[in-house]
């Protein structure tokens, strides 16, 4: 139901309902019990909202924290864990025995394309070959990506699809209840459940390639953290589902919520504080959405730029990670 309540905590995280992405934060955000407000937003371009904002970034989700958005799931990610240390109003999900296991599957997942690859294996219907989704994903490929040629990738998407399903049986062979061998579900489970759980049950990929007889620790640690996530959910408040109409003013009426703004002299780009950038991800969804302003932070870790949202130009923060992204000087002619 909509509201026209504040943000609690001042977040607002703008997703669609069926994004993997989005649930790896949603389900986050349950786990450590963190309050939120939500912006539902189209599954395909255009998303007026984050327009409105000034932002050009076409994935989802995003966040808004105060006047700051972070950009990226594991920016997102990253920056709850700074704002929301272990307490018993938030429990801890991260420890410093999994954190290794936990980046080591983010890069599986991510940076090794297991998305990538299991996203060839979509079942087909109606709604990707329409011409709007055909649009949609040559904004985020790149104008020559066309289904044809992507459902030819099937083949090669399903071993690598299956690869990593023996991967995580690997990890799960001595009969570990948890990833981090944890007696409580981490962090470490959550990167790689997501991805998991999305292929499993809305990708239905062939049985006689991934299924429970071929890897039965995997889909049993599935069914355990499926278990834990709806006792998660049930613990946590209730996000407060708000429109665009409130949202966008309540991001653009509130205070940056950032402090730490650090420019390292030191950077192999050279870029210094207040220069004319553009921001992209490199990995696809840059190809028309670079978000353009000035920089405003540049850490090993993180990149920040200011943009102007739409209207009375109120300067909006975006954050990004360095990971995946690139940021690059442009003439001053493009603010």
């Amino acid at each position: 139901m909509a509201s026209t309540a504040q943000p609690p905590n001042g977040i607002v995280l703008f997703h669609y309902e069926r994004s993997p992405y989005a649930r790896r934060v949603r389900w986050y955000l349950a786990f450590r019990r963190i309050a939120y407000a939500e912006c539902i937003q189209p599954s395909i371009m255009p998303r007026p909202d984050l327009k409105a904002l000034g932002i050009k970034y076409r994935r989802t989700p995003s966040m808004a924290v105060g006047r700051d958005v972070y950009l990226d799931t594991r920016m997102i990610i990253h920056r709850l864990e700074q704002l929301f240390p272990a307490s018993d109003q938030h429990p801890a999900f991260s420890t410093p025995e999994t954190a290794g296991l936990a980046s080591l599957l983010n890069k599986l997942v991510i940076d090794a394309s297991l998305f990538n690859h299991a996203v060839t294996i979509l079942p087909d219907n109606p709604n990707i070959r329409s011409e709007a989704f055909h649009k949609d994903r040559a904004g985020f490929y790149g104008p020559n990506w066309t289904l044809e040629d992507a459902m030819k990738s099937r083949p090669e998407g399903l071993v690598h699809v299956r690869e990593c399903f023996g991967i995580l049986e690997s990890l799960l062979h001595d009969s570990r209840k948890w990833i981090g061998a944890t007696e409580k579900p981490s962090l470490a489970d959550l990167e790689g459940f997501w991805a998991i759980e999305w292929i499993i049950t809305s990708l239905t990929p062939p049985r006689d390639i991934i299924s429970e007889e071929i890897f039965p620790k995997v889909y049993s640690w599935h069914q355990r953290f499926s278990q834990a996530l709806e006792e998660a959910k049930a613990a946590a408040p209730q996000p407060v589902t708000l429109e665009s109409a409130v949202a966008v003013p309540a991001i653009l009426g509130a205070a940056f919520t950032d402090k730490d703004l650090n420019i390292d002299g030191n950077d192999p780009t050279g870029l210094t504080n207040g220069a004319a950038v553009e921001l992209f991800p490199i990995d696809g969804g840059g190809f028309t959405h670079q978000d353009v302003g000035r920089l405003v932070k540049l850490t090993k870790d993180e990149v920040g730029i200011s943009v102007k949202a739409e209207g009375d130009g109120t300067e909006v923060r975006l954050h990004a990670p360095r990971w995946g992204f690139k940021v690059q000087a442009v003439s001053e002619s493009r603010l």
